[in-house]
């Protein structure tokens, strides 16, 4: 990507409704992350073979594969380095929060529960720390 060769900062946007997903790589953008954006688990895993971004944003409840597996699978496959992945859910039960966060989750926020600006700032604050 012609943006990450210029030193900016990237960030895989992993989320299915259209509407967020749209909104979110928008205000990203506006804060100067290159964003790239896929709607379901498998196409992230197959961008992740070509990219490697700086942070994930991830849902968990994705088409054809769940983010809980997208996150096994990455685990598992030796040619993705560890990239650091910030959950974004509708799923607030303690048990989800837990099972991310044992999986590697650096974060996890429950949409109805964060605004995208408090977002936006997580997400400044998980990059500057790497």
């Amino acid at each position: 990507m012609e943006e990450a060769e210029k030193g900016m900062q990237v960030i895989l946007l992993v989320e299915d409704e259209p509407l967020l997903s749209a909104l979110l790589k928008q205000r990203l953008e506006k804060e100067g992350y290159a964003v790239l954006r896929t709607g379901d688990g498998e196409e992230a895993l197959a961008l992740l073979k070509k990219e490697v971004p700086n942070l994930i944003l991830l849902d968990i409840i994705l088409p054809k594969m769940s983010g809980f597996e997208f996150m096994e699978r990455l685990r598992e496959d030796p040619q993705i380095p560890s990239i650091p992945i910030v959950i974004t859910s509708n799923l607030g039960q303690e048990t989800d929060i837990e099972k991310g966060k044992k999986l590697g989750a650096v974060g996890y926020f429950v949409k109805a529960r964060i605004s995208i600006e408090d977002l936006i700032a997580q997400v400044k604050s998980y990059l500057n720390q790497n």
